[in-house]
């Protein structure tokens, strides 16, 4: 086993010191991150099985050179002014065992506390600018005090009161004034004054170091909009490790991915600061205001550890999933469970755990590989599970439906001594508010981190009740909708065994709301329509239309009918209809049951594969084998799609299939042969795309001419 070896670091004195700060606070020194981050990489090494590289870790420092301008270096540890530091880390993980790199940000709580000023905001906001325009992950690992707060202290021993009465200073001041020998001794531009009696009143205190007020509130406004940039343009996860106050936990919140230590807390003001507000001791803990018992409920926060190692353990499990550079493939490493396996781990008609489905059990593997699935944002909207796992070693993110009843606790609120703790039940198969925007934010990650998607799709509907109604269920379920339209990368939805798929919530993830990138499957055994066949049946299969079948199917009834067309005594008659009607009594539950069965064949995988709605039916037991192979088909035929779109501009999606198709000699509609092709004629492929786009260069000069002429 390899050993990792940390070379003790010199001035023993100070970084001890530097430590038992950052332990106060719960956290862990910034610079020691990086000792743990070798660790934890080799213990992602040993998990993997594979044997590991010399230089699995290695870290520089983003320096601030003499142009202001970051600069990768080296600096003695401890000896940085400034409270941000930054490193570029090359990590060579079981994905890319030659080696990625990472932008890692981090607070450093001994320089004030973690605050930041202006020269910490533009360290984090470089760091960051650096990330995107190298297209790389950016983790920023947060323990910090919000904005710097300051005064000019120069000034608090040499200003003077103007007393309304010098007598009775109780009566209040007029205004702060400096004599005229302090005021001429102060810099120049140190305050604005005005001539009084005294001397000089003062107008405004500006003084002449910077980074104390408003200053740092524009900075920490630079750093936000750079943070949310940074979301829409690469892979952004946070750690929040001690206490992230005010422009610290909304920087989380922007970067979207948390992890949380449960030490860690994520506030915009104190407790201290709102008892005062609110006139009582109504709060006794920051974790009352931004611990994981709010964050992770409320959806802020991912995931929830109990350390720091552990933190970083599950900040490298993340980045295994997502690509080195924002324009590379999927981060694919092999793997030990074979991709042509059953999937043995079956659904059944009663409720039960989806996460089994994908993880499987010791005895009955799932779908994904076995030991690869992660459910994330467990705590939040727990009628959807989301999680992240590999197909045969391709990252993959994955959408699930709870089919058993979960319960959503509100908490009641201190400050209000009339609220109460509130459990609300929500059904399975259904989508709240909570969920449907949990959905659209999952979707908006896994599109950032690069994944292709599998959603399990399993919904009998929206829930439409008034309270649902009045919470936004309209907005939140339609922002699936926007999510699913943008995507970039290839989405797979199917239906599970005994799955079903109704109404609106077809309507929210039909393909055809991104067609270039969306397809459905169904299991043969899973379902879809408008609405349940019971529900159909009262509408479109009344009694009426029963009874016609009765009379018409059953031979006693026919027998009756005959008999009461023939019969001209009216007592007879009486006799034989209350034979039909207790006949048709005796009936009614089979023939109900016969209406319920007819409206369900309607909604069986043959009729949506006959009206196109899906591509494919696929049996759950080869589920596992045939999306590999597609995944593995779409990750190589995207990618010459995009080239053939590059090469030439007036090509649409279509048009670039339709070349792919007519070079193909495999049959297009099976995946391996497919892929074997892309395979093993790569080569040829790719000519063939650069004498298109030569083509296509040559045919725009030609254009170009003919306009000039």
């Amino acid at each position: 086993n390899a050993v990792c070896m940390l070379d003790p670091y010199d001035g023993a004195n100070v970084i001890q010191t530097k430590r038992s700060i950052a332990r106060r606070v719960g956290s862990t020194y910034a610079y020691d991150f990086l000792g743990l981050l070798e660790v934890g990489l080799i213990q992602e090494w040993e998990n993997y099985g594979g044997s590991i590289p010399s230089n699995v870790f290695e870290a520089q420092e983003l320096i601030e050179g003499e142009d202001g301008e970051l600069v990768l270096g080296k600096r003695e540890i401890g000896s940085n002014k400034v409270g941000m530091v930054a490193w570029v880390a090359k990590m060579k993980t079981p994905e890319y065992p030659e080696g990625r790199e990472v932008v890692f940000i981090a607070n450093d709580v001994t320089v004030q506390s973690g605050s930041f000023g202006v020269a910490e905001d533009e360290v984090f906001f470089k760091a960051s600018k650096y990330a995107r325009e190298n297209k790389i992950p950016r983790v920023y690992i947060a323990c910090n005090s919000g904005a710097r707060i300051g005064l000019v202290e120069d000034l608090k021993p040499k200003f003077e009161i103007k007393f309304i009465d010098e007598a009775a200073p109780s009566k209040g001041f007029e205004y702060l004034y400096l004599t005229d020998e302090v005021y001429k001794s102060l810099p120049e531009g140190s305050v604005n004054v005005e001539k009084c009696p005294e001397g000089w009143a003062i107008k405004d205190i500006i003084g002449t170091t910077e980074g104390i007020g408003v200053e740092n509130l524009q900075g920490s406004g630079k750093i936000a909009g750079e943070t949310s940039k940074a979301y829409d343009e690469i892979f952004t996860l946070s750690y929040v490790t001690g206490r992230s106050v005010g422009i610290g936990a909304y920087l989380v919140r922007l970067g979207q991915r948390i992890i949380q230590m449960k030490q860690g807390p994520m506030l915009l003001t104190g407790y201290g600061a709102l008892n005062k507000l609110l006139g009582r001791e109504v709060y006794n803990s920051q974790d009352q205001l931004g611990g994981p018992q709010v964050m992770y409920p409320n959806g802020c926060t991912h995931e929830v550890v109990d350390d720091d190692q552990q933190g970083v353990a599950s900040i490298i499990q993340w980045l295994s999933f997502v690509p080195k550079t924002t324009d590379s493939p999927p981060a694919v490493r092999e793997s030990a469970d074979p991709v042509n396996r059953a999937v043995e781990w079956k659904p059944t008609p009663t409720p039960y755990d989806p996460r089994l489905m994908q993880a499987g059990t010791d005895d009955a593997p799932g779908f994904f590989d076995k030991g690869s699935y992660k459910e994330y944002l467990a705590g939040w909207g727990k009628s959807v599970v989301i999680g992240r796992g590999r197909l045969g070693g391709i990252p993959m993110g994955a959408i699930s439906v709870e089919t058993r009843l979960v319960e959503k606790i509100v908490p009641a609120d201190p400050a209000d001594p009339n609220s109460r703790e509130a459990v609300l039940p929500q059904a399975g198969q259904v989508l709240f508010p909570d969920s449907s925007y949990k959905v659209a934010q999952a979707l908006n990650d896994f599109n950032n981190e690069g994944l292709p998607v599998m959603i399990f799709a399993n919904w009998r509907g929206f829930s439409g009740g008034s309270r649902d109604m009045s919470g936004e269920i309209l907005k939140f379920g339609s922002m699936i909708v926007d999510a699913l339209r943008e995507y970039e990368h290839p989405i797979y939805i199917y239906f599970p065994p005994f799955g079903e798929l109704r109404g609106g919530s077809w309507v929210v993830v039909d393909p055809t709301i991104n067609e270039e990138k969306m397809t459905m499957f169904s299991d043969p055994e899973a379902r879809g329509g408008i609405l349940e066949p019971a529900g159909i049946v009262e509408i479109k299969f009344r009694l009426a239309d029963q009874l016609k079948a009765m009379h018409r199917i059953d031979p006693q009834l026919q027998m009756l009918d005959a008999e009461l067309e023939a019969c001209d005594d009216t007592d007879d008659s009486t006799v034989i209809k209350d034979q039909i009607a207790a006949r048709e009594e005796l009936l009614k539950p089979v023939y109900l049951q016969a209406a319920t069965e007819f409206a369900d064949l309607h909604d069986k995988t043959g009729r949506m594969k006959a009206k196109g709605v899906i591509k494919d039916a696929v049996p759950w037991a080869e589920s596992r084998t045939y999306f590999f192979y597609l995944a593995k088909r779409r990750i190589a035929q995207d990618n010459y799609v995009k080239q053939l779109r590059a090469a030439d501009s007036s090509l649409d999606n279509n048009a670039a299939l339709d070349i792919l198709k007519g070079m193909c000699s495999a049959d297009w509609e099976d995946n391996a042969a497919v892929l074997d092709y892309y395979t093993a004629n790569d080569a040829e492929i790719t000519a063939e795309i650069s004498e298109m786009k030569i083509a296509a260069i040559k045919a725009k000069i030609a254009e170009l001419e003919k306009e000039l002429a």
